[in-house]
């Protein structure tokens, strides 16, 4: 059964197929079967340029709990990101912000 879930986000960025890298236009986030991954359903991250050639796509197959984790990551990665550019820039962090940092391994 189709899931029907996708979500399509404008993207900035570049990304890598085979040796060379190009830029990005789209990231698209699905919830389907897997094409490749020797699993069920799983979260696909598609990144992709709609200018460029059809080969112009990096894609990945995750399963739900390493969308979690990698959720979490990006959460944790651009809240420390944002702390530094205010610092950076001398604008202190919002004191009504939570801040948390994680050590990971």
């Amino acid at each position: 059964m189709c899931t029907s879930i996708i979500e399509i986000a404008r993207a900035e960025g570049m990304a890598k197929r085979g040796d060379e890298w190009f830029p990005l236009s789209q990231a698209v986030v699905a919830y389907d079967h897997a094409r490749h991954a020797p699993r069920g359903d799983v979260i696909t991250l598609d990144f992709i340029n709609t200018r460029l050639d059809p080969g112009a796509r990096a894609g990945i197959e995750l399963t739900l709990e390493t969308a979690r984790e990698l959720r979490a990551a990006l959460d944790r990665a651009i809240a420390a990101a944002e702390f530094e550019e205010a610092e950076v820039r001398g604008q202190g962090w919002n004191k009504g912000a939570e801040l948390r940092l994680v050590r990971t391994a």
